[in-house]
């Protein structure tokens, strides 16, 4: 278990409100979109943070989370496992306060090294499952 209830339910309610969603396109069919969506209704501003820097659901995207300018809360990633170190990494890097690894999303280096640097980390959970499962609104 890579996060126990009240770490999930930290970041869910006390962490903060934007939500930097890596993976989230314009692609209805993944699940980073629906995943956005759920966020949205729970109040959380989701900025979609993929190569092609598109708008989805309202919030202008960007191409890394280096270039979004404004402070970042969470960080919820959707990218393959190989790749998610390095987003874990970037997102320390800006200064976010948590990191979220989607489901199927593991590495047991990049949690050590994010929970290290002091933020909170959940690996391999999903918020949308996690959010009416810790009746976590606000």
């Amino acid at each position: 278990m890579y996060a126990d209830d009240e770490t999930v339910r930290r970041i869910l309610q006390d962490t903060g409100d934007t939500w930097a969603v890596v993976g989230l396109s314009i692609n209805r069919s993944r699940a980073a979109y629906g995943v956005a969506e759920v966020l949205q209704r729970f109040g959380k501003r989701v900025v979609p943070v993929h190569p092609k820097a598109e708008p989805v659901h309202g919030e202008q995207g960007y191409a890394s989370l280096a270039d979004i300018p404004f402070p970042v809360d969470v960080v919820d990633v959707f990218v393959n496992s190989d790749l998610a170190g390095a987003v874990a990494d970037e997102a320390v890097a800006i200064g976010a306060k948590a990191v979220w690894f989607q489901l199927g999303v593991i590495d047991e280096e990049a949690y050590g090294r994010t929970r290290q640097a002091g933020l909170d980390m959940v690996m391999d959970r999903c918020p949308a499952i996690e959010i009416p499962r810790l009746d976590a609104r606000r």
